[in-house]
């Protein structure tokens, strides 16, 4: 993946040594599961060359809004809603550069065999998030996968993890979501949910972590750690 042109920083809250249990874990997708930055960047680039055609094209502040809708983007940059088409499009045709993160495809084995519940709750359209899960081979892997084309109102309203929670039938209080946005965590504690920072893609720390989330994770695995496994009840002698 490229180098993030955003600035890092290591400050950051204490996390619990445990969260509490969860029936439920929600993910985000890119940034989360998947380490997509760099085929994002190129399906801009190319969509803004096409579409808009002169001038820098303003990457660094399209990463400010990531986790948000495309077409919700464009509106808060001032950019055409045209270039959602042949972002769409590129994303589609470089998906294969596309990679899961590493020691995610283990956290999510680990999780289902604990009876965890998993979802996805992503800024991409419900299909195209569909289409990349089952390519990397992990669409089996989740109850559901929700796009934010596919509820009222995309993050960071809570409509996409309340949808998600609904379709988990899992209370709030009893779920998790792990995001690398701000729009993430926003989202997560407008539902009730627990909200986790994953700080292992390509997203700027300092505003996650002034969102003071319920947790920081470094790395996947982290998580397991957080969320203890249910407890087995041994049948009576």
């Amino acid at each position: 993946m490229t180098s993030n042109p955003l600035t890092h920083t290591r400050a950051e809250p204490p996390t619990p040594a445990v969260l509490g249990p969860a029936d439920a874990v929600i993910f985000d997708l890119d940034g989360v599961v998947v380490d997509s930055f760099g085929v994002m960047r190129q399906a801009f680039l190319i969509a803004y060359d096409e579409v808009v055609g002169h001038g820098e094209p303003p990457f660094e502040e399209y990463c400010r809004h990531l986790g948000r809708y495309f077409p919700d983007i464009m509106r808060i940059m001032g950019l055409p809603l045209a270039l959602e088409e042949p972002f769409v499009r590129e994303s589609y045709r470089l998906a294969d550069q596309v990679t899961v993160f590493p020691g995610v495809r283990e956290l999510l084995a680990d999780l289902t065999a604990r009876g965890t519940r998993l979802a996805i709750a992503t800024g991409k359209s419900g299909p195209r998030a569909r289409s990349l899960l089952d390519r990397l081979g992990l669409l089996d892997r989740f109850d559901h996968v929700l796009g934010s084309d596919e509820v009222p109102r995309a993050k960071p309203a809570p409509d996409i993890v309340l949808r998600a929670l609904e379709l988990l039938q899992v209370p709030a209080g009893r779920a998790v979501m792990v995001g690398d946005a701000v729009t993430d965590l926003a989202s997560a504690r407008g539902a009730g949910v627990r909200a986790i920072a994953a700080l292992w893609g390509e997203s700027d720390e300092a505003p996650l972590l002034a969102e003071k989330p319920d947790a920081v994770l470094r790395g996947p695995q982290d998580l397991l750690a957080l969320l203890p496994a249910p407890e087995v009840t041994r049948p009576a002698r």
